[in-house]
């Protein structure tokens, strides 16, 4: 069964990173997956969270919301920004970062990561991740140009892609159509290491086999690869 778009069951959506899309953001990109676009944003910021202030260290956090029109009906503001799936969202975003920066070696600062979805066509967690890290490395590298930081601050790069099973195939980077028809739908983050960072999946109907998860995390992987590939051949042009 062919998929919506005509993809191979492996091949990823066409991904397209925008940097420095807006002016006034440390480190600003517009990421592009397909039919979905996120607009992430870095900030960063002379203080630290009072828990931190003994630290020395800093701390990196991150917003997500979908704006009104980004699907079919209009979202209410309010609700884009705070439902429970959103606060999760935001929590899984600033997990997967954190796990790529060393927030010690930052200062007293804090990296506020804005993930807006301009338009959902599924998979706007994986790619605000995706395009979250490219934002983060932009605006660190100012500091370490300027010999604030240390260049060690980043670790390593890290990235996000979802895989499924619809009609008993296995396929990657789901769009919305195929992510509402998923009997299992997986959520992956890996690091530039090859480790992962964070796994999310859940069967809709049908409880799945090992064989199909580790089937699904060996795609997943092969999908990260490529996006790690796509960060780094952009990062190195800027």
């Amino acid at each position: 069964m062919p998929r919506i778009d005509h993809r191979l069951n492996d091949q990823l959506r066409p991904i397209k990173f925008t940097p420095h899309f807006t002016t006034y953001a440390e480190g600003s990109v517009l990421i592009e997956t397909g039919n979905t676009r996120v607009l992430c944003n870095a900030t960063i910021e002379d203080k630290v969270p009072s828990w931190r202030e003994e630290s020395g260290g800093g701390w990196l956090t991150a917003e997500y919301a979908m704006l009104p029109r980004s699907t079919h009906r209009r979202i209410s503001r309010r609700q884009g920004s705070e439902d429970a799936r959103s606060q999760e969202i935001r929590r899984l975003i600033g997990r997967a970062l954190r796990a790529v920066v060393d927030v010690d070696k930052l200062g007293a600062r804090t990296l506020t990561l804005d993930c807006d979805v301009i338009q959902a066509d599924g998979g706007t967690r994986t790619a605000s991740i995706t395009g979250g890290y490219v934002a983060v490395a932009i605006a660190l590298q100012k500091l370490i140009k300027a010999y604030q930081i240390p260049a060690s601050v980043l670790t390593t790069p890290v990235a996000a892609v979802s895989v499924g099973v619809v009609g008993s195939q296995l396929l990657l980077d789901l769009c919305y159509e195929e992510d509402s028809a998923a009997e299992v739908d997986l959520n992956v983050v890996m690091n530039g290491a090859g480790k992962f960072v964070e796994i999310q999946g859940t069967a809709e109907k049908t409880p799945f086999d090992q064989e199909t998860l580790l089937a699904l995390v060996a795609l997943a992987r092969q999908g990260i690869e490529q996006l790690l590939a796509q960060q780094a051949e952009l990062l190195t042009r800027l």
